[in-house]
């Protein structure tokens, strides 16, 4: 059974899992986030999380050309000016286990690895061309007990997953199955047990109980170390995997979904490489081009020419109509003789007549006055 669960808007991702905690109740849960755009079964990273026993596990993909954009309400002006943030991402060479991770700011700045994980691995594969899809599966239990003692924790992606990754290498000590702080002023010591814990985690990743408690010393069962496993699924480079958290996101993988990744919209596409809703009318001599999408009820005037764009449902677009490389959302009025390029158009939006837009977003319910001419603008309502 489906459930809905409201929360603050500004409570983060980790704070919404504290806030819906007592609903879980399964040994692991899968973690999506809403904007993931994939054909990759989350079967297959639960079986990947399963297989290791692994506390976390996150899906990796291949990062857009551009980087991946961390705002979803950059403009047009912005989405050029601002360089786009890359995760710096360090696995064990199998690929498999994660070792480190630094994301959004923290790739700006220096980037520090401990000496003791290169120590214990003998080396570290750095990607930075690896996005996360923010598709996370993790043990419950240790989820709701860092959520519990790290109650300043707001986002899974930004605190959580750091946090996991960093202290699968300073597990706690349990003496006698209760935990002990390290503080025998042996640094030493204490950095040789957490190579030897490192090292054994990699070693033994295929046995999968290996996260329980384990001894240090021959000699001394009742002294153990609680360890645990950070774990990395790397999508196939044939698989598709986007995140819709901008604008341009949203405009590119529209594209895709008409183009290479058509297999994701759900529909056949006709001879002409193209998606025409069998409601839609078209005037005379108005061409449709491959790759484009006209949605249910929509509506075309004659002389018109759609090139690699997508036109939503019952939109009504006049005649000698130009679009190109743009995406025209639901229920949109554009008058006669409108040249509409590189554009977002949201729903139940209105350009009157010889309305001319290149690169331009323009907000839901937004009237484009006759005449107006437009490049690289966010155009949208005042808020009352």
């Amino acid at each position: 059974m489906t459930k809905v669960a409201a929360v603050p808007e500004d409570v983060g991702t980790a704070g919404a899992l504290r806030a819906i905690a007592h609903h879980l109740t399964a040994k692991d849960i899968l973690v999506v986030s809403g904007d993931l755009v994939s054909d990759v079964p989350p079967g297959a990273v639960a079986a990947a999380h399963r297989r290791h026993d692994a506390v976390v596990t996150t899906m990796l993909c291949s990062a857009p050309v551009g980087g991946p954009a961390e705002s979803g309400s950059s403009s047009a002006k912005d989405k050029i000016k601002k360089p786009r943030r890359y995760n710096i991402i360090g696995l064990d060479h199998s690929k498999q286990f994660l070792l480190h991770i630094a994301t959004g700011a923290e790739v700006e700045k220096d980037i520090l690895i401990q000496k003791n994980i290169l120590r214990a691995v003998g080396q570290m594969e750095i990607r930075s061309d690896l996005m996360d899809a923010h598709m996370y599966a993790f043990k419950r239990s240790v989820l709701q007990e860092v959520l519990n003692e790290k109650d300043r924790f707001q986002s899974l992606k930004q605190d959580v997953l750091p946090y996991l990754v960093r202290s699968q290498l300073r597990s706690e000590v349990l003496l006698n199955g209760v935990p002990q702080a390290e503080e025998n002023g042996n640094d030493k010591v204490s950095s040789q047990n957490n190579q030897a814990m490192v090292s054994q985690i990699l070693i033994n990743a295929s046995m999968p109980s290996f996260h329980e408690p384990y001894a240090l010393g021959h000699h001394d069962s009742s002294t153990l170390r609680r360890t645990h496993k950070c774990c990395a699924y790397i999508a196939s480079n044939s698989k598709y995997c986007a995140r819709l958290n901008s604008i341009q996101a949203f405009s590119d993988i529209n594209r895709d979904v008409i183009g290479e990744a058509n297999h994701l919209s759900g529909y056949s596409f006709s001879a002409h490489n193209n998606i025409i809703h069998p409601s839609a009318q078209l005037g005379s001599k108005t061409t449709v081009g491959p790759h484009c999408m006209l949605g249910e009820g929509s509506q075309m005037g004659d002389k018109c020419s759609v090139k690699r764009s997508v036109i939503g449902r019952h939109c009504r677009i006049g005649s000698n109509v130009k679009v190109v490389n743009s995406v025209i959302m639901n229920h949109v009025t554009v008058g006669d003789g409108c040249s509409i390029q590189g554009s977002v158009i949201c729903s139940n939006v209105q350009l009157q007549e010889r309305v001319v837009l290149k690169d331009c977003q323009v907000g839901a319910g937004f009237v484009v006055t006759a005449g107006c001419e437009y490049k690289g603008e966010s155009l949208a309502r005042k808020e009352k």
